[in-house]
């Protein structure tokens, strides 16, 4: 995959800087140590395969001919090529398919750099990632904070033995873990952050007492991105934020319970269609009626993501419309399964 030097001349490195610059063209990485670690950190390192999408073969199931594997050791120069090119384009890519299901994926760069910076860490924060994947994002944050600092937890050996052979051939070292994600990493706590890289039905109850007051959480939920802040009160530990506006779509949280619609059948299209709403539907499902939802959007006028919020206590945890005391209330389900 090329010398040491190549990590900063040559082919790999020019793409680097390309996506660099389509980042910042959007309005990222305005913070400069995450600027440098984008920079130079060489993402191909960390996806020395991956899958791309060609279409379903007809005839057979849904998994036969799904996905064509690109590698860094093709011996077509054309599709090596290609390979490269893949590996630097700001999309998410598949890393592991298994059954014909995609079970880890390295993220959209330009997602990472935006839920980077809203992770606001600062020099000296203990990071704790939940779902390994490619071992790229462990490696941005050793980047910004140093090794030791950096602890990354998957259920899946397979995944954490590559992203550890991944992140020492880029020249990391932090903390790689194989357990449940859920769990958090109690021999490794306390933890300033806690960011995660894949989509859970709720917030795990035993990371609250895993982090520093103060600490922030970072994680995917429905198809947005919660922001929870940790603190103290006089009921004990809670964690309480904002969704994010952006959009998220990650892998699921490896063995837990996903987050289901609800029967939808009478709904109007245009409603089931818009991404707004489906997101209130996740988010609501199991406490509202997809129907109360529909009212609800519709008497709100359509909330965009920053509209909602949840807060999380020691023993359960809720959503909310504007206000976690106001009259839009709903309690997410207990949380349960593994990392992913």
């Amino acid at each position: 995959m090329g010398t040491e030097l190549e990590r900063f001349t040559g082919p790999a490195a020019e793409a680097r800087q390309a996506l660099v610059r389509t980042i910042v063209a959007d309005g990222g990485l305005s913070d400069p140590a995450w600027l440098a670690a984008f920079e130079e950190v060489p993402r191909h390192l960390f996806v020395p395969y991956y899958f791309v999408g060609r279409g379903h073969v007809p005839g057979g199931d849904a998994s036969e001919g799904a996905y064509e594997r690109l590698w860094c050791e093709d011996p077509d120069p054309v599709r090596r090529a290609r390979w490269l090119r893949g590996a630097y384009t700001d999309g998410p890519l598949a890393t592991r398919v298994r059954d014909g299901q995609l079970i880890s994926s390295s993220s959209q760069p330009s997602l990472m750099a935006r839920m980077l910076h809203e992770l606001d860490v600062r020099d000296g924060h203990a990071v704790l990632e939940i779902g390994a994947g490619s071992g790229y994002n462990a490696a941005l944050l050793a980047h910004r904070l140093g090794d030791d600092l950096v602890t990354t937890v998957d259920v899946d050996p397979e995944i954490t033995e590559s992203a550890r052979s991944h992140l020492a051939n880029a020249g990391y070292r932090p903390t790689v873990v194989t357990g449940d994600g859920a769990r958090g990493c109690p021999e490794r706590v306390p933890f300033d952050r806690i960011i995660a890289t894949c989509t859970l039905p709720s917030v795990p109850f035993a990371w609250l007492p895993q982090c520093r007051p103060g600490a922030r959480i970072l994680a995917p939920l429905s198809t947005g991105l919660i922001t929870l802040q940790v603190r103290d009160n006089s009921r004990g530990r809670i964690a309480e934020g904002r969704f994010l506006r952006t959009s998220a779509y990650f892998v699921p949280l490896r063995g837990a319970e996903r987050m289901r619609e609800g029967h939808i059948g009478g709904l109007p299209r245009r409603a089931i269609e818009n991404e707004l709403f489906r997101f209130l539907l996740t988010l609501t499902a199991g406490s509202l009626d997809p129907h109360e939802a529909l009212s609800l959007w519709e008497r709100e006028r359509r909330p965009q993501r920053d509209r909602f919020g949840l807060t999380v206590a020691e023993r359960h945890q809720w959503a909310w419309l504007d206000d976690p005391e106001g009259p839009y209330v709903w309690p997410l389900g207990r949380p349960r399964g593994q990392s992913g």
